[in-house]
């Protein structure tokens, strides 16, 4: 018996049977639970509300609401959603039992039931939940390492680039530098930008990762996409790429935050992995709700094994040429993912790589 868990945890007993509530009353006080009752559907929601327990044992037969009806209307309600809910029951049809799991329950328990499998199952389904409560604390504790970390880097590595700039005039003026010396200056800056790129993922991927909310709103494509390549303007000069994109688009729906940041990925990804020079094409296109915007390269392609790990964090695809687009494009995976579109590929060897996502159609009548 894990008496630890027991005695830090409550279970309400939703039953309308008294006999059993006073069977169960005693054996799960006795084992240290605390213990709640309810007599009916009705007054085990509003008790379950107000009470949060960490479990619930929930008959099926009950006069008024049954126990399917008071598990919909419990797993629908945002307060008593993530309660773990075990039925008990006397039926042992299958089709019930699949009912119950698909309105939510996390287990089913048949009367006449076993002391020791009931307290089995209850400790197993505590024991999970505390798992995931100190699943979600580790992980909010690294998301905020990780933003805090990354905010620190910033403003310093702002100062490195300012200097850069400042020794870069002064070469400039100067008769004393050569060649060695710009070409050093350059790889300097080239190094710190890139620190700089990974400093914005990391960022964007603390605050994706969160429960942050977003607005979404009409997002304004071609202003985000010349922001982007203002950004990116030193990878394309330093690949002598080109890029073509259309003077409008059409209107989507996001949070131009995080658009931006998908673009960017895209775009770097495009002008350091695909064809010498690179030459990458955005187009954007209206599919039933949705607008597909795509970014097409003339690079040699990938494979469908390749295709498969690209949104994959930190994920190595065969090709090493290839090892950058991993974390980057599970960060743009996730951005889209929350605001409700999608993500993918389409490519061929030797034909390039045609890399897109969808953001759902802006529509008068809905705003």
């Amino acid at each position: 018996m894990n008496t630890d868990i027991n005695s830090k945890s409550s279970l309400l007993i939703i039953d309308d049977f008294l006999d059993n509530i006073k069977l169960l009353l005693s054996f799960l006080t006795d084992a240290g639970f605390k213990v709640l009752i309810a007599r009916d559907g009705e007054q085990g929601i509003k008790t379950a509300q107000y009470a949060k327990p960490d479990l619930i044992l929930l008959d099926i037969m009950m006069p008024g609401l049954n126990g399917f009806e008071t598990c919909q209307q419990l797993k629908q309600a945002e307060e008593t959603k993530n309660i773990p809910i075990i039925f008990m029951t006397a039926l042992t049809d299958l089709n019930e039992k699949i009912k119950g799991f698909e309105l939510g329950a996390a287990d089913y328990i048949t009367k006449p039931f076993q002391h020791a499998e009931l307290l089995a199952r209850i400790n197993t389904h505590l024991s999970v939940i505390r798992l995931q409560q100190q699943l979600e604390k580790r992980n909010l504790e690294a998301e905020a390492f990780a933003r805090t970390v990354a905010h620190d880097l910033k403003a310093p590595l702002a100062g490195v680039l300012g200097l850069i700039d400042v020794l870069k005039e002064k070469f400039q003026e100067s008769n004393v530098v050569d060649a060695d010396d710009i070409e050093n200056i350059h790889l300097i800056e080239q190094s710190a930008k890139q620190m700089n790129e990974i400093i914005l993922a990391l960022l964007m991927l603390a605050g994706v990762s969160s429960n942050q909310e977003v607005i979404c709103l009409p997002l304004d494509m071609s202003g985000i996409l010349q922001s982007v390549l203002h950004r990116v303007e030193y990878i394309r000069k330093e690949y002598q790429g080109i890029i073509e994109y259309p003077k409008e688009f059409p209107l989507a729906m996001g949070y131009a935050p995080w658009i931006e940041e998908v673009w960017a990925n895209y775009l770097i990804n495009g002008l350091k992995y695909s064809g010498r020079p690179p030459h990458l094409i955005i187009t954007a296109n209206i599919q039933n709700n949705y607008v597909k915007f795509s970014v097409k390269d003339n690079g040699q392609g990938l494979s469908l094994e390749d295709q498969k790990k690209l949104f994959i964090p930190f994920a190595r695809l065969s090709n090493g040429d290839h090892t950058g687009h991993g974390l980057g494009l599970s960060i743009v995976q996730q951005i889209i993912s929350k605001l409700n579109g999608n993500v993918g590929i389409e490519s061929q060897i030797g034909d390039g790589c045609l890399f897109y996502f969808t953001l759902p159609l802006f529509s008068e009548t809905i705003h």
